[in-house]
């Protein structure tokens, strides 16, 4: 356990699995965005995190979702587009009381009918939430 004065932004990276020379996607970028929890990853990856027109193949992809940014569903097949088979796709939304929070009913409805499931919620920043997001073939692979 990390002790509260320890949890530097450079865990943040680590929580969310994301490990040196992965590609990592952000979609949904604006001034509201956590930027420590940015910089760690970029720090964690040695490089910049790819923007939404990227062409690569993606290991994990960061989406930013806030109430007002239309439908999660859609959204969450295109973020799939990219995605390598075992990637991980992780939902960042503003936590309860912050402007665009999102209720976690609305995660859990969109994610099945995207053929993707629900495997993790995390505190991402002081502001933010993470639900990660994996295929299902993928999340029975990795328990065997």
């Amino acid at each position: 356990m990390v002790a509260a004065g320890d949890a530097g932004s450079a865990s943040v990276a680590e929580r969310l699995g994301i490990k040196p020379d992965m590609v990592v996607q952000e979609i949904g970028w604006d001034e509201d965005v956590d930027d420590d929890v940015r910089a760690a990853i970029e720090e964690t990856i040695g490089g910049d995190l790819l923007d939404e027109d990227a062409d690569e193949v993606i290991d994990v992809v960061l989406l930013w979702w806030r109430d007002e940014d239309g439908d999660l569903g859609d959204a969450l097949v295109d973020a799939r587009g990219p995605l390598d088979e075992n990637g991980v796709i992780w939902v960042l939304t503003p936590k309860t009381g912050q402007p665009g929070h999102v209720e976690p009913s609305e995660i859990a409805e969109a994610v099945p009918q995207v053929g993707l499931a629900q495997t993790a919620n995390i505190s991402v920043g002081a502001d933010w939430l993470g639900t990660r997001l994996v295929s299902p073939k993928s999340s029975k692979a990795k328990q065997r």
